[in-house]
C-alpha cells in the first residue's frame, strides 16, 4: 500500500520563496514582452504631457516653488505615470486570468495569500520602478533635471507602485468584464492621479479643495517624489511617508483577506 503521510502537506518551509520568485518573474516577463506597450508607450505619454504643457503655459507661468515650470512638472507626471502603470500592472493580469478561466492556475499551487500579493506586487513595483527610471532619464537629458534626494524618491515610487498595485488587485477582483475595469480607471484611478498636484501647487487652491486633497494618499506620493527631485514640496515627506504606509497597508490587508477567503475568486 502507498504511504500517503505527508500528502497536502506544505514542504516549503515558512515562505515559499520559489514559488513567489516564479510568479514574480511570470509577472515581470509579462510586461517586458510588450515593452513597446507597457514601457515606451508611457514614456511618450509623459512626454507628451510635459512638451504641451510646457509650451502652452511654461513661458507664461514662471516659476513654481522656485523652480521652471516644466522641471516642476516632471516629477508629477514621473509619479502619475509610475500609478497608473502599477495599478494598470495587477488589474490586467488577474482581469486576464479571470475573463479566460484560467485564474485557477494562479490558485492552485500551494501559494499562500502574502505570497500571492507579493508575487504581483513584484510585477508592479518592478514596471514602476522602469517607467519612473526611464522619465528620469530622459528629464536628465532634456531639461538638466538632477536628483536632489534620491532615497526619497525610491522610497515614494516603491511605495506608489505597491499602493496601486494593492488597488489594480482589489479592481480586477471586484470587476467581471473590461468594461467594468475601464469604469474604476476612468472614474477612480485617473481623477485621483490628475487632481493630487501633478500639474500644480496645492497652495494654490481654494481651502475646500485643499482639504480634500491632502486626504488624498497619492497626493503625498507626488508630492513626496516632487520633493526627492527637487528638493521642495507643499508638504513634508515625513508626513507623507506615514500616511502612505497606512494606506498601503491597508489596501494590501484587503488583497490578502480576499485571496484568503477566494472572494468573487472561487466558485
Amino acid at each position: 500500500m502507498t504511504d500517503m503521510t505527508g500528502m497536502g502537506e506544505r514542504r516549503f518551509g515558512r515562505v515559499n520563496w520559489l514559488g513567489v520568485a516564479t510568479l514574480a518573474e511570470r509577472e515581470v516577463r509579462r510586461f517586458l514582452a510588450v515593452w513597446s506597450q507597457t514601457l515606451m508607450a508611457p514614456l511618450i505619454t509623459a512626454g507628451l504631457f510635459l512638451a504641451i504643457f510646457s509650451l502652452a503655459i511654461g513661458t507664461r507661468r514662471g516659476e513654481v516653488m522656485g523652480v521652471p515650470f516644466a522641471q516642476f512638472l516632471a516629477p508629477g507626471i514621473l509619479m502619475m505615470t509610475v500609478i497608473q502603470n502599477a495599478f494598470a500592472n495587477t488589474s490586467s493580469a488577474i482581469m486576464i486570468a479571470k475573463v479566460q478561466g484560467n485564474i485557477v492556475d494562479t490558485l492552485m499551487p500551494p501559494l499562500s495569500p502574502a505570497e500571492l500579493v507579493a508575487g504581483y506586487l513584484a510585477g508592479s513595483i518592478g514596471r514602476g520602478l522602469f517607467v519612473a527610471g526611464a522619465i528620469l532619464i530622459v528629464a536628465a537629458i532634456f531639461l538638466g533635471q538632477g536628483i536632489t534626494h534620491p532615497v526619497w524618491v525610491l522610497v515614494f515610487v516603491v511605495l506608489g507602485s505597491a499602493l496601486l498595485g494593492g488597488l489594480g488587485i482589489i479592481a480586477a477582483i471586484l470587476a467581471n468584464k473590461f468594461d467594468q475595469m475601464a469604469a474604476i480607471t476612468n472614474f477612480i484611478i485617473t481623477p485621483l492621479s490628475f487632481l493630487s498636484g501633478t500639474f500644480y501647487s496645492v497652495e494654490g487652491l481654494p481651502p475646500a479643495m485643499q482639504v480634500l486633497t491632502h486626504v488624498n494618499p497619492v497626493f503625498y506620493l507626488i508630492d513626496g517624489v516632487r520633493f526627492g527631485v527637487l528638493g521642495t514640496s507643499d508638504s513634508s515627506p515625513w508626513i507623507g511617508l506615514p500616511i502612505c504606509l497606512l494606506a498601503t497597508a491597508a489596501v494590501l490587508a484587503i488583497c490578502l483577506r480576499w485571496f484568503r477567503t477566494g472572494f468573487r475568486l472561487k466558485p
